[in-house]
């Protein structure tokens, strides 16, 4: 997948009237999660990814501790301009399950193994709990 591809599937998951939109919040949420990905996964998702968006999770420091996935949508509204925790989830939402889409169901596994619960339902899709 390209750029624009990834950008283009962004607009549409998200609905958002055009490309900078999309890509606002595309650059927004891809910062945020490259400073939660470690390891081989940061490794293989930036292998995976169009090279704009490797690099933008490649620049990233990783976190000094992992954000629960409501403080993680917290971080990226403060970055977006007049975002509220709604809209911020809506933007979280609309490009992780985007990234479904631009790499490997495997990948994303183990991202969401990397991740503390409640991460799943940003990347659309259900998040299954053990019975006890």
């Amino acid at each position: 997948m390209r750029w624009s591809e990834l950008i283009e599937t962004v607009r549409e998951t998200g609905q958002y009237d055009g490309a900078a939109d999309a890509e606002r919040v595309t650059r927004a949420v891809l910062s945020a999660l490259g400073g939660h990905v470690v390891g081989d996964v940061r490794v293989e998702l930036a292998r995976q990814l169009p090279t704009e968006a490797a690099r933008i999770v490649a620049d990233r420091i990783p976190a000094v501790r992992p954000l629960t996935a409501a403080e993680f949508v917290e971080s990226v509204a403060k970055c977006l301009p007049g975002a509220t925790p709604a809209t911020a989830r809506w933007d979280v939402s609309s490009v992780l399950t985007a990234l479904t889409r631009a790499v490997d169901e495997e990948l994303v596994d183990r991202l969401l193994d990397l991740l503390p619960s409640g991460y799943a339902l940003l990347f659309g899709r259900a998040e299954l709990v053990r019975a006890a």
